[in-house]
């Protein structure tokens, strides 16, 4: 509840309506006061809220005199006291301690908590107890702004009916009441909030006792509330001869019992408490509600009563029923997307259409940083780079991410992706240009970090590098000359990242060494051909904020306690959080690009006493706009109560005041939100609910902005959209392949773009970084050992097999060298195949099985009489059985999905068939010759069941089969001797690959959903 005032103060008050452009107004009544006279209009100081609202009044005093030279009076925010002015006056300003350095502040913070934190057997790391260290901060800051007395109050906080977590806490929040005060006594020092409201107490002291001399005026504009030392400071202002108090959007239509009961979370909240601290009554202020010669409102004038009508509290919604209520809503919509991205891509849309208005100007006004970065981008799509007042999050500059991947990078071992994400990064060079440093990344890349990954280190490079060496049919064989030798690249990369893979990875290590060893790693890998590291990694304005930030760390965190190298990451990420930057870097791509003039992002505080044509008020849901009441980590609602800090919802207010004023700042103005937010449905912002609610209730409601058209129909192709053509490439004879292995032939008739793919364009895919172990590898394990096995035993079977073949599996499982895990996982599997391959070969010997047993045996035939001429068939059998009565048997292992009879008898899985039309014709070496009577395939998993069997077919329908097969092989070969027939993708739908690489470059997604959709 708010207090009635008593009486007028001395000085006057005056009020701003809110359909009057404040600063224009004030600059208006300023030349007003001085007569116009150029000189006289620079005698005087403006005290405003903040920077932001600073220079938006000295671009209103420009506008008012329209170019003409005049003298400005000081113009300053109330936090940039002249210190020096003071302690010349007598102040006790000089005495003050100076404040503690803000990194020195939080690195010994992040100490105590730490040791607070093993005293409560909470052992933490540097990197987590930073941020606790933050909010013990924050705290701090919070109490010292309120003037509330933590060391007095804090220790009984808990008195009563509290859980025990919060005397817990409270015993932690020592630090705050006990050992900080000591320590900042002891160092000579103070906090920096502390001290900024020592400093306005002393200003305010100052003009109480010697006021400035008559002539000499003093305003303080646009303040909406105010804590205890900038109301002494507007105290002052008022007691002064010439001093005046003007403010912004008073309410003075609110009735008085309604005014003396406003909850905190109302928008006039703020400004009725701060009345009541100042002694004014409403009836004792000016209204400056003219608008001067050629003056323009800066909104109808209906719309502040609209929304002081609609959010009246609870307890006077009686009067929404008036016969008087307002229910013009000239000039709002509201635009209501669907997400995040529909709602930036809206936004950008309303904000450009603006610009085709010469000298109009629109804004967006959001406290979402996400929205304000995705209407940014949205904006460059027609190439606008939007004045971003908020700046740009430290964290998110290339120079703090470059050096936290560098961090994740050494503490990975270099894996592959980490180092990729380093050495491609735009700022790595490496001594080299930047291009020749990307070009040597990419041959790394292909030779030796695709695939699995490499041991750690640069050693595990080295080896991995000598491995592709000596690979006939690795990357290296075929891969292009590289702009660095390669070795020479990995010698490069070994001494940038020298001084910290010098230092020990598992053990604790002071934190000031961690971070100059970053600091010159990062330095190093930055360096160029033409430039010094330094001077890349440091210019600009975020180079230099973040390289200021980097000095105070290694200045000041030689007190925290050693940590190991991976705690770097979360440190800098602690360290940064919060911290902005006011830069001008390009977007990528678009160097030569200048920041618009006309198209603003404000945040909340920068938009405060800002106008435009059109404001777009982003982001209007619960816990973004209005934030989420949170009492903080430290103590509950009762408690703060107890304490005297301010109420949670006392940010509701002030947000609610900020979305009123904003609302009220331009003639036109959009409310937007998105139903849904991070995949999550949306609650509407509390204002707008009660706004629709209101008008609704009066028959009325907000018309929706045509951005969500203008969207629709952007990217909207002119007619009937038509979906690409399946490819239908036809090379020339003389470049189709000749030669082709027996599974290569059944990838032809499923797909024969991938023939195409691989065979004539010569691409290959590649593999995966950090490639895990799949049923790939698992096939080759079976493979390997079974191959090993009968390769032993091709002709007898020992006595103890079953045994002996365990054990073949087991070895040939350990020099694969697998993740122990993956390994432990496949073991018992491996065993069962094992198991029931020994029982399988035993019975089948027991029932006059085969003489000999060859395997991975190669053979080739030559198909003659060809259009284009001979073709070359090629073949790798699992298995030959020969038996004593010259018949064959052939095998094929599978460890993945077992064919149907049907697939195989008619022709789509045809490798087994092919493989014995290739024996029938001579084309596997001696001893195997003679006529196929069966055709089998094992499928092993080593699941609950561990094997399947499938006998294709016997001798009786075999001979008709592999005639089939060779007849369709010698027509496939015919049909793509003719130059006209092309390779088409999935020609067949129903029999596609299961795995197609090429899948992605023959678009197969977009022609094969057209072709659904008409019933193809």
């Amino acid at each position: 509840m708010i207090g009635a005032a008593t009486a007028c103060v001395r000085g006057r008050a005056a009020v701003v309506p809110p359909h009057v452009s404040f600063v224009d107004q004030i600059a208006a009544r300023w030349l007003e006061q001085a007569g116009h006279d150029p000189q006289a209009c620079g005698d005087g100081v403006i005290l405003l809220p903040s920077r932001r609202a600073a220079r938006a009044l000295t671009e209103a005093f420009v506008r008012q005199v329209d170019g003409r030279p005049i003298l400005l009076p000081r113009i300053a925010p109330i936090a940039a006291l002249d210190e020096a002015s003071l302690a010349l006056s007598g102040c006790n300003a000089l005495e003050l301690p100076p404040a503690v350095d803000p990194v020195r502040r939080l690195a010994t913070l992040t100490l105590l908590v730490m040791q607070a934190g093993k005293a409560f057997g909470d052992v933490q790391g540097v990197d987590q107890a930073w941020p606790l260290a933050r909010a013990l901060a924050d705290l701090m800051d919070e109490a010292e702004w309120a003037e509330c007395d933590l060391c007095e109050r804090l220790p009984h906080a808990a008195d009563g009916d509290f859980a025990q977590h919060w005397h817990q806490t409270l015993e932690f929040l020592s630090i705050v009441t006990s050992v900080w005060p000591a320590w900042l006594a002891e160092q000579g020092v103070m906090n920096p909030v502390a001290r900024q409201t020592a400093l306005l107490h002393a200003q305010a002291a100052r003009w109480m006792e010697t006021p400035p001399p008559s002539g000499y005026p003093i305003w303080a504009a646009g303040f909406s509330d105010a804590v205890p030392s900038t109301i002494a400071m507007l105290r002052a202002v008022m007691s002064l001869p010439d001093g005046l108090l003007v403010l912004p959007g008073v309410d003075m239509g609110c009735d008085d019992d309604v005014w003396q009961r406003l909850p905190p979370d109302h928008p006039q909240a703020g400004t009725a408490r701060m009345l009541a601290e100042l002694g004014i009554e409403r009836a004792c202020m000016e209204q400056w509600d003219t608008l001067g010669d050629g003056g323009v409102a800066s909104s109808p004038v209906s719309r502040a009563s609209l929304l002081a009508r609609a959010l009246l509290p609870a307890h006077a919604l009686d009067r929404w029923r008036a016969p008087d209520a307002p229910v013009a809503a000239d000039g709002l919509s509201v635009l209501r997307s669907a997400d995040q991205q529909e709602e930036a891509a809206a936004i950008a849309m309303v904000l450009r259409q603006v610009l085709e208005q010469p000298g109009r100007r629109a804004a967006l006004v959001t406290p979402d940083r996400a929205l304000a970065g995705r209407v940014a981008t949205e904006l460059v799509r027609w190439g606008v780079i939007a004045d971003d007042s908020a700046g740009e999050s430290l964290l998110t500059v290339p120079q703090t991410a470059f050096l936290r991947l560098i961090v994740q990078a050494v503490d990975g071992g270099l894996s592959p992706v980490a180092l990729l994400s380093v050495i491609k990064h735009p700022l790595a060079a490496c001594g080299l240009s930047p291009g020749n440093c990307r070009a040597s990344a990419r041959q790394l890349e292909r030779l030796v970090l695709r695939g699995p990954a490499p041991p750690p280190g640069i050693a595990g490079l080295r080896s991995a590098l000598a491995r592709a060496a000596d690979d006939p049919h690795g990357a290296l064989a075929d891969a292009p000359d590289a702009p660095e030798e390669i070795n020479a690249f990995l010698d490069r990369l070994e001494t940038a990242f020298g001084p910290l893979l010098a230092l020990p990875g598992s053990t604790l290590v002071p934190v000031s060494v961690l971070l100059a060893a970053l600091v010159e790693t990062a330095q190093a890998l930055a360096t160029t051909d033409m430039a010094d590291g330094a001077e890349r990694l440091w210019a600009g304005e975020e180079g230099n904020a973040l390289g200021q930030h980097m000095s105070a760390m290694l200045a000041w965190c030689d007190v925290l306690p050693d940590a190991r190298i991976g705690a770097l990451n979360g440190l800098l990420a602690s360290s940064l959080a919060g911290m902005t930057v006011q830069g001008r870097r390009a977007v990528r791509g678009r160097e030569g690009m200048a920041v618009h003039p006309r198209v603003f992002i404000w945040g909340l505080l920068e938009a405060r006493l800002q106008t435009a044509d059109t404001i777009v008020l982003g982001g209007l849901v619960e816990t973004v706009w209005p934030p989420a009441t949170d009492p903080g980590p430290w103590m509950s609602r009762p408690m703060r109560t107890r304490v005297g800090l301010p109420s949670p919802e006392w940010a509701i207010g002030q947000a609610a005041h900020d979305f009123v004023s904003c609302a009220c700042a331009a003639p036109n103005v959009v409310l937007s939100l998105a139903a849904r937010r991070q995949g999550a449905p949306t609650v509407p912002a509390r204002w707008l609910v009660r706004l629709d609610a209101y008008l609704a209730g009066h028959g009325h409601g907000l018309p929706a902005h045509p951005a969500l058209r203008w969207l629709d129909s952007l990217d909207r192709p002119q007619g009937a959209a038509v979906p690409v053509a399946p490819p239908r490439p036809r090379p020339a004879v003389g470049l189709r392949p000749r030669s082709l292995s027996v599974t290569e032939i059944e990838t032809w008739m499923r797909d024969p773009y991938a023939i195409y793919a691989r065979r004539i364009l010569r691409l290959r895919p590649l593999a995966d970084l950090e490639e895990l172990a799949d049923a790939a590898d698992y096939g080759q394990i079976v493979h390997a050992a079974l191959d090993r096995w009968f390769r032993a035993h091709p002709s007898d079977w020992p006595h103890d097999g079953a045994a002996r073949m365990r054990d073949v599996f087991a070895d040939v499982l350990r020099a694969a060298d697998l993740r122990p895990a993956l390994a432990a996982w496949w073991a018992p599997r491996l065993e069962r195949i094992a198991a029931w391959c020994a029982q399988a070969e035993e019975a089948r010997r027991a029932t006059g099985g085969p003489r000999t047993v060859l395997t991975e045996l190669g053979g080739t035939i030559r198909l003659e009489d060809l259009p284009a001429g001979p073709f070359t068939l090629r073949g790798r059998a699992d298995r030959i059985d020969l038996h004593g009565d010259g018949g064959l048997s052939l095998f094929d292992y599978k460890t993945g999905t077992l064919p149907t009879r049907r697939s195989v008898m008619e022709g789509w899985q045809s490798q087994l068939v092919l493989e014995a039309a290739m024996i029938e014709s001579g084309g596997f070496p001696p001893p195997v010759a003679g006529r196929v009577a069966e055709l089998v395939y094992w499928r092993l998993t080593g699941g609950h069941v561990p094997a399947q069997v499938l006998d294709v077919a016997r001798r009786g329908e075999l001979t008709t089969l592999i005639s089939e097969c060779k007849d369709g092989l010698f027509a496939l070969v015919r049909a793509y001797d003719n130059p006209d027939q092309p390779y088409l993708s999935h020609p067949f739908p129903g029999e596609e690959p299961r795995f197609a690489d090429y899948a992605h470059l023959a678009r197969v997604a977009e022609w094969s959903a057209a072709r659904e959709e008409n019933g193809g």
